[in-house]
């Protein structure tokens, strides 16, 4: 029997995007599928939240995701342009914010049509590879569409009416346990962060998970 686990992720997450590499690979040795469930980043969620929060907790997620990707030999910068639009100096984010609107919009519709996963494997590569500029504009979110099985022309579409899925999965998020992402949950039992992929495996050898 296959498996199944939901995944809450941000676009905005490195975290996320270092797990997508490593949730691929599992996928593709283990029988079981992962529902992706797109969540705004904190920092649009929780206002005020880069204002309160430790200065020394930045520096530390810079050097923290940069050793990961070294680590596993993953493409990694930070993305240009960052997806949410805010002044860093202050704290102070944006209340509209098109770049990360957009790309979640797609990647809730993406799972809708159930390539939720491998849009945001495509989307977070584009964005956080360091091998593409301005990810927003042109075709690489159509590209990154297409290569996830999806209409290239997806990326053209108003999906405002995916907001409320968006707005759904994050209060699902909260009862699952847990705020932050990657956010994996196999039977009710929350897994947070890229570092606890090894543990919901075990969980679900536990269920029966087999080799593909």
């Amino acid at each position: 029997m296959t498996l199944r686990i939901d995944l809450y992720f941000s676009f905005r997450s490195p975290y996320s995007y270092l797990a997508t590499p490593q949730l691929n690979a599992l996928r593709d040795q283990y029988d079981f599928e992962i529902d992706v469930k797109v969540v705004r980043p904190i920092a649009v969620r929780i206002p005020g939240f880069f204002k309160q929060v430790n200065p020394l907790w930045p520096p530390y997620l810079a050097r923290d995701t940069w050793r990961i990707a070294e680590r596993l030999g993953i493409p990694y910068r930070w993305p240009r342009p960052d997806p949410i639009i805010m002044d860093v100096a202050s704290g102070e984010v944006a209340v509209e914010q098109p770049y990360i609107m957009g790309v979640s919009r797609m990647g809730a519709a993406a799972a809708e049509a159930g390539r939720g996963f491998e849009f945001a494997r495509e989307a977070s590569r584009a964005i956080w590879s360091g091998q593409v500029e301005n990810w927003h504009q042109g075709d690489h979110l159509a590209q990154a569409a297409q290569a996830a099985g999806l209409p290239a022309s997806l990326a053209g579409e108003d999906l405002s009416r995916f907001d409320p899925i968006i707005e759904a999965n994050e209060t699902a998020q909260t009862a699952a346990g847990h705020w932050g992402v990657p956010l994996m949950v196999f039977n009710g039992e929350p897994f947070f962060g890229q570092d606890r992929i090894e543990d919901i495996l075990w969980r679900m050898k536990g269920a029966g998970l087999k080799e593909r």
